[in-house]
């Protein structure tokens, strides 16, 4: 099982983030071409090659144009991205004296490691679930559920901030980050296509002459399919790159969070209360797939983008030795905490050293000696400090 901070991975995400820059602003240029090609066939009915050298010398005046929107859209995504998985999710900003549990927990990792302390936010919402944000150490944030905070003990809670920690120190956040701006600059571009083309009244073959003495080649249907066809491809890159994301990348956070903690039945049990209550209502795809679990795997394992539970759980136990105690079914949300000291199972309360003392029938319930027995301190007892009656 790979540690926490493993060099090769972190070295490998700083290569892949780079190569996905690359392959963002290629993404949007192919996504140009196609929307010229398409203009063009809407607005010339001329051959198809003249089509394609045409879009292309239009794809090269609008080159400038195009990049200088795309690292725009960079930009913006970069310094506000925070501020708007907020806005969606509603997540708020918390401070030491507002949880101090929570933020004590967070701030402990960090100083055991020596990491810069990220800011901690709490999301409102009945699921458990949390994940990390931001592009560099000034950005970092993790966000949990007020779900996730209730319903796992100090040790759960520890072994998820952990996990959350790895995925910062790993470069695992900034790429996660990157992949979701490139889906959404192509989703964006794809839909504005779409939309012109079915609000043109476009009819195949074209419906203008193009004044360039192609008139009547005919070339305008092919080249609209040829158009949508780039861009049902460069969407599906996109979805590619997303998913091509590798799931190792949550072993790889499981096992920094044992490392920090070095508590796997911790990060085992959090798992299994995790396990089916991590769907966060109004969150959209993008932030699901940076959540400690992602349930909305709609496509085959394949393409998941996370391993299942049962997986990371059997990980766990095979590589740091953790024991599993199989699915927890846990209570319902407004159900009261158990009593310090209570029994498992039982709804008595074990008697303090101020309780009164039982009556004959409790002692009998509970195996108790009777009154004055040897061991029993009964009201005829003689104490240290007490007077015969």
């Amino acid at each position: 099982m790979a540690s926490y901070g493993l060099y090769s991975h972190i070295q490998s995400n700083g290569r892949r983030s780079v190569a996905l820059m690359i392959g963002l602003f290629f993404l949007v240029y192919l996504m140009t071409y196609a929307g010229a090609l398409l203009a063009l066939a809407l607005s010339a009915d001329a051959d198809l090659a003249w089509l394609i050298r045409r879009a292309w010398i239009d794809l090269g005046r609008a080159l400038p144009v195009v990049t200088l929107a795309t690292a725009l859209w960079v930009v913006i995504a970069y310094y506000f991205h925070q501020f708007l998985i907020d806005a969606v999710t509603g997540a708020g900003n918390v401070t030491r004296a507002a949880q101090p549990r929570l933020y004590n927990l967070l701030e402990n990792l960090c100083i055991a490691r020596g990491i810069p302390m990220p800011k901690l936010k709490i999301m409102p919402s009945p699921a458990l679930n949390a994940f990390a944000t931001g592009m560099n150490e000034k950005q970092y944030a993790i966000t949990v559920t007020s779900g996730l905070l209730d319903r796992l003990d100090d040790a759960e809670t520890e072994a998820v901030l952990g996990h959350e920690l790895s995925h910062i120190r790993n470069g695992d956040v900034r790429m996660l980050v990157i992949a979701v701006i490139i889906a959404g600059i192509v989703s964006f571009v794809a839909e504005l296509i779409f939309r012109g083309l079915f609000h043109s009244g476009w009819r195949r073959g074209g419906s203008r002459d193009g004044g360039n003495g192609g008139k009547g080649k005919g070339g305008g249907g092919t080249a609209v399919i040829i158009a949508l066809a780039l861009v049902a491809l460069a969407w599906f890159l996109s979805i590619v790159i997303r998913l091509a994301l590798s799931r190792s990348r949550e072993f790889l956070a499981d096992a920094g969070s044992v490392e920090l903690t070095k508590n796997p039945d911790a990060m085992i049990t959090a798992l299994r209360k995790i396990d089916g209550h991590g769907e966060l209502v109004g969150a959209t795809s993008a932030i699901m797939e940076m959540c400690f679990d992602n349930p909305r795997n709609e496509f085959a394992d394949l393409f998941a983008t996370h391993p299942s539970i049962e997986s990371r759980v059997e990980a766990l136990v095979k590589y740091a030795g953790g024991r599993d105690p199989g699915p927890i079914a846990l209570p319902p949300p407004n159900a009261p905490p158990a009593v310090e000291g209570q029994a498992a199972g039982s709804g008595d309360v074990a008697p303090g050293p101020w309780s009164p003392a039982p009556d004959a029938a409790t002692r009998a319930g509970h195996l108790l000696p009777p009154d004055g027995a040897p061991g029993e301190a009964g009201p005829n007892a003689v104490g240290p400090w007490g007077r015969q009656g």
